[in-house]
């Protein structure tokens, strides 16, 4: 596992002043003090269906589906909160969907014709209430005590897709049909306060999928708030891989996996005010889950290469603090988050995920542990810049120092830095802190006046936001030169040669320069013929003087915007 910051991969850190002694690897953001362990399990699995998390006992429970054959067994993994299997329950049947009762004494596992309950003590049977036969995968949920499950049959595994679900419970030790069914498979996430969302997956006969929102709390669910996303012209359906609702109840997060991250507000599933930024270029939202003390979102991505596949921030998206963001790559990680792969522990303090490989054939389990403790950054408000004028068109250096609390970070932190001129702000990008906390921002200001330099440091899960800093530079016109090589003597019958050079720093000029000359004798001055200047920055002029002694050529160029004009002189000693 690496933890990246766009543009470059970073490679993971120690934290050895937390973890002396553990033998735990440590991935740090870029700008991480302190940052988040995670620990890896590899899962005997080929297959991948439920994760279930017990904060009571402190367990893991993950399924194998192994759907297909109505002759497969199905497994769960059952695993502590440091990642350690320490029991593995065998099923009959294919095993998919797993939820926990609400005192978490009781795990139900949907197997292809029951709803099997577990003791999560002793992991022994406790009943087994028969179910309608399900082929294509259950998803479970628990709300008003009882557990409701999706059923789906089918002939061929081909048809799951787009064969209708039933939405079925257990009352009374016996199942039930709520009533609610569709077509294709249907997402089950439980909420606070006996609710539960249902999310339909897009497929051929639902190419608008709906999203809604259930009270279970009575002896059959009643619906609340519905929402389905397309536009008139059929653009911009749900392609919902997870779903996840913030411990308040209050807010719905979808993993759409055409729009990234939907924020929606639980009432009435409308748009939140503040969604999150978008995934990475290149990611596909594939997960999502709400830490359980509502601090943090944690969103799960497909994506190749150097491009993150989870982004660990602040719930609230208004919070700009950076996001943690790892990048899971190769045979030791997985390659990806996989769809409904992510549950938190109650108090936030770890994040189960599960990632697979491109085949989709293996998959992993980390645990993740955010840092819990945030230390403060300051910006300090004294710079200096060089060079001392700065022109346009030329680089210029503005140097700062940052200061920070808690231990030396293992990876250089970065500030974020942007130019206000009167064209507006342009962001410059990133810059990297040394050491001793000094930075230098480059910039090569494009225009005459003043240049207000904003320097930011947005924090991450480690480190709060430093106050932003200021600094600005006036930045004038770049200079030019003349020089000119004429002879010592020329006669009026051969004339005078002179040739030179024009030189312009800062911004190249959109046209070559053209130079006035002037010629100075004893008769008087006058203005000669203009010269424009090569590609290379040679001219030269040419002239019959017209009376003896000494005559003075000046060459000069006004100047523009953005260039001081310049001028030269040569005299030369005319005789017949």
């Amino acid at each position: 596992m690496n933890t990246a910051h766009r543009p470059r991969r970073l490679a993971a850190t120690v934290l050895a002043a937390a973890l002396a002694g553990t033998g735990l690897t440590v991935a740090a953001a870029p700008a991480a003090h302190a940052a988040a362990s995670d620990h890896v399990a590899k899962l005997p699995f080929t297959s991948y269906s439920a994760m279930a998390v017990d904060n009571v006992h402190q367990r893991v429970f993950l399924a194998d589906a192994a759907v297909g054959s109505s002759s497969n067994y199905g497994q769960i993994a059952v695993y502590t909160f440091q990642g350690e299997r320490i029991s593995t329950i065998g099923t009959t049947y294919h095993v998919s969907g797993l939820a926990l009762s609400a005192d978490a004494s009781t795990l139900y596992v949907g197997e292809r014709y029951r709803i099997s309950a577990y003791d999560t003590t002793t992991l022994t049977l406790k009943s087994v209430p028969n179910a309608p036969t399900d082929n294509c995968g259950r998803e479970v949920v628990v709300a008003g005590g009882k557990p409701y499950y999706t059923s789906q049959y089918t002939d061929y595994l081909t048809q799951c897709a787009t064969a209708t679900s039933y939405v079925d419970n257990i009352t009374n030790g016996g199942w039930q049909r709520t009533g609610w069914n569709d077509f294709g498979k249907l997402l089950l996430e439980g909420g606070p306060n006996d609710t539960f969302v249902m999310g339909q997956a897009l497929n051929s006969s639902a190419p608008n999928p709906f999203v809604s929102v259930f009270d279970g709390s009575g002896e059959t669910p009643v619906r609340n708030a519905t929402r389905r996303f397309a536009d008139d012209t059929g653009a911009g359906a749900l392609n919902l891989k997870d779903a996840a609702v913030s411990p308040d109840g209050t807010k719905v997060a979808l993993a759409d996996a055409s729009a990234g991250t939907r924020l929606l507000n639980t009432s009435d599933l409308s748009d939140a005010a503040d969604g999150y930024q978008a995934l990475p270029a290149g990611a596909t939202a594939s997960s999502v889950a709400f830490s359980g003390d509502g601090k943090y979102v944690a969103r799960g991505a497909s994506a190749t290469g150097a491009t993150p596949d989870l982004l660990v921030q602040p719930a609230d998206p208004t919070d700009s603090t950076a996001p943690l963001e790892f990048v899971y790559e190769g045979s030791q990680d997985g390659d990806r988050v996989a769809p409904r792969g992510m549950e938190w522990s109650a108090d936030g303090s770890r994040l189960f995920t599960v990632t697979t490989n491109a085949a989709g054939n293996q998959y992993w389990l980390h645990i993740v542990q955010p840092p819990a403790v945030q230390y403060d950054v300051r910006l300090g408000e004294t710079f200096t810049h060089s060079p001392a004028q700065a022109v346009a068109g030329e680089p210029l250096s503005v140097r700062g120092r940052l200061e920070y609390d808690g231990p030396a970070p293992a990876e250089p932190m970065k500030v974020k830095a942007t130019r206000t001129d009167a064209n507006g702000t342009h962001d410059l990008g990133t810059f990297t802190v040394k050491e001793d906390g000094s930075y230098t921002v480059l910039d090569e200001p494009d225009l005459v006046g003043d240049a207000t330099y904003t320097v930011s440091y947005l924090g991450d899960l480690t480190h709060r936001p430093a106050t932003d800093v200021t600094h600005t530079v006036s930045v004038g016109k770049a200079p030019t030169s003349i020089a000119l090589t004429a002879p010592a003597e020329a006669s009026m019958s051969s004339g005078v040669q002179i040739t030179g050079t024009f030189t312009a720093q800062g911004k190249a000029l959109p046209d070559r320069a053209v130079l006035k000359v002037e010629r100075t004798d004893r008769l008087g001055t006058g203005t000669l013929s203009s010269v424009t200047v090569a590609a290379d920055g040679t001219f030269t002029v040419n002239d019959i003087p017209r009376t003896r002694r000494a005559t003075t050529y000046t060459v000069s160029w006004p100047g523009d915007d953005l260039h001081h004009g310049s001028t030269a002189s040569a005299t030369v000693d005319v005789t017949r």
